[in-house]
């Protein structure tokens, strides 16, 4: 596959996924890199349509979460681990931050391994950043236990569109040597200046009734009080699940 034009897919064909192609799929993105190869993460894949239907407002009722053939809820999850040391005389103590964010990084790094391998098998995907957002919505549909939060939603289908490539920042925006190099005004300009001239940027801007790109992100798109509201939620969540 070529990675300089993979592109987020919405919209699917009718044809489903195979369960075995999908559980080879699974068990060869578990060779991802995780912490002291613990495995601290889980997929809950979802084909009913009553569920993914039951899924929906939790990812503010997107067309792909109802319409894709499979719906993968990735996780981190220490309740599995937990319940190997209880049932092995091994005191644990994992009901910590510090725990919940190696576990949620090895969740991402096995949900994007397995999205490499999907689309390298001609399947298309499309990440759902929401499950953050309504993550205790998703724990009652899905029925997780304590100590296991969602981390991530991918949708997973045959791909019925091919839609143009999303622009990218420069490499030089992302990648600092040797130590981190902060930006000046004119460096900002720069980087920026590719994005802010596509005609989509100007149509946002425009629709939105803003000035700038810049605008449409902070004022619309992901507002102050949209954050701090998703924040608390998601905090609470952490409370629940993890700190008992």
């Amino acid at each position: 596959m070529d990675f300089q034009s993979r592109c987020t897919i919405r919209q699917y064909t009718k044809q489903d996924v195979d369960e075995q192609l999908l559980n080879w799929m699974l068990e060869t993105a578990c060779r991802a890199s995780n912490t002291g190869n613990m495995q601290t993460y889980s997929v809950i894949v979802t084909r009913d349509k009553a569920q993914k239907e039951a899924l929906a407002p939790a990812h503010f009722n997107q067309p792909m979460v109802t319409e894709a053939p499979v719906v993968l809820t990735f996780c981190a999850d220490y309740n599995r681990f937990c319940h190997w040391c209880d049932a092995r005389q091994a005191k644990h103590g994992y009901d910590n931050f510090q725990s919940f964010i190696g576990a949620a990084i090895d969740t991402c790094l096995f949900a994007q391994t397995f999205a490499n391998i999907a689309e390298k098998e001609g399947l298309g995907l499309c990440y759902l950043g929401t499950t953050t957002y309504n993550a205790g919505d998703i724990i009652r549909v899905l029925d997780l236990p304590k100590r296991v939060v969602p981390i991530t939603t991918v949708t997973l289908g045959y791909p019925a569109e091919m839609p143009e490539l999303q622009d990218r920042l420069p490499l030089d925006a992302i990648v600092h040597h040797e130590h981190y190099t902060d930006f000046t005004p004119q460096d900002i300009d720069r980087l920026y200046a590719e994005k802010e001239a596509l005609p989509s940027s100007r149509q946002f801007i425009a629709e939105n009734g803003k000035q700038t790109l810049a605008q449409v992100f902070t004022d619309v798109r992901y507002t102050k009080e949209a954050c701090e509201l998703f924040s608390e939620k998601f905090l609470q969540v952490l409370r629940e699940q993890l700190f008992m």
